[in-house]
């Protein structure tokens, strides 16, 4: 990564954070050495970017510092079409229509030479007729996630058994063509994965959870980066093994 780039984002991650951030976790994160980090966050403050904190405390950014306009190049701009028209094409109206209000507010910033990219973008996501269709309010599911509300819904799993289940949302993620809502089950007391095609009588409790790291979306991404690489390293080993 260039430096002016992981300047920007240095700054990016900071105003996200609402907490300080010690130089640790930003030299895991853009995988550079503390020494780097310290010269990053020096040349920002330097240039007048408002980052409070000092090295073995962490780093603030004043959240009303914002930087300057975006600037995309032709393949990020395709890369953003791209994933406007799967939204389009595989959400719910209301969140197609968000996409492309954030379309247009993109194309409104972009100088006559971008503007002429976008109409040779060739990279697109058609409809489907292989889209399962569900019966839930995919936008209500997204605010729940959001406000952390508990949910409460009956769900048909594959053996066609049903059961009443009260979930922490986490998070929704596309299998296309199935969808699925990750979340908290505390009928398992575990992480579960629930297809929205199969999830009816969806409702929105009127009790907001509150962050616990055992039972956060950090922490299932983590549980599943770890099978995956175990189940890497199993093949490997069966690999070298053969003759």
């Amino acid at each position: 990564m260039r430096k002016a780039d992981r300047l920007n984002d240095i700054v990016h991650h900071l105003r996200r954070m609402h907490q300080a951030v010690t130089a640790q976790t930003l030299a895991e994160t853009f995988e550079v050495s503390h020494r780097t980090i310290y010269r990053d966050i020096q040349d920002l403050i330097n240039s007048g970017v408002p980052i409070l904190g000092e090295a073995g405390v962490g780093y603030v950014i004043d959240k009303k510092y914002h930087l300057p306009p975006i600037m995309f190049d032709a393949d990020e701009l395709e890369a953003i079409a791209l994933g406007i028209s799967m939204v389009s094409n595989w959400t719910d109206e209301k969140f197609a229509e968000k996409a492309q209000s954030a379309y247009k507010k993109i194309q409104a910033t972009l100088p006559a030479p971008l503007i002429n990219e976008l109409h040779q973008i060739s990279t697109f996501s058609a409809p489907s007729r292989y889209k399962i269709p569900w019966e839930v309010n995919f936008t209500e599911v997204r605010e729940c996630i959001r406000r952390k509300h508990l949910v409460s819904f009956s769900y048909l799993d594959l053996n066609e058994q049903q059961s009443t289940r009260v979930v922490r949302p986490l998070a929704l993620i596309s299998f296309s063509p199935i969808w699925l809502l990750t979340g908290w089950c505390e009928l398992r007391n575990a992480f579960r994965n629930f297809r929205l095609d199969r999830i009816s009588e969806f409702t929105k409790l009127n009790i907001r959870y509150k962050d616990e790291k055992d039972k956060s979306l950090a922490t299932y991404l983590k549980m599943i980066k770890e099978e995956e690489d175990a189940n890497n390293a199993t093949h490997s080993d069966c690999a070298s093994t053969k003759p």
